[in-house]
């Protein structure tokens, strides 16, 4: 139980880590370049929106 506790917190770090990393990046990305970053958000959010809409179509 103890080393199941112990490699459950190594993922929960990383996690963390990763996230905070991602983070940084991310808002270094948006002040560089705000106009490419907008469009392809607008891009990503529009074929998830398709995505979903497909998905629910199949039910």
């Amino acid at each position: 139980m103890k080393q199941n506790m112990g490699n459950f917190m190594k993922g929960v770090g990383m996690g963390v880590a990763l996230g905070c990393t991602a983070g940084v990046v991310g808002t270094y990305m948006m002040k560089k370049n705000k106009k490419g970053l907008k469009h392809n958000a607008g891009r990503a959010l529009h074929s998830f929106g398709d995505l979903l809409e497909n998905v629910t179509e199949m039910f």
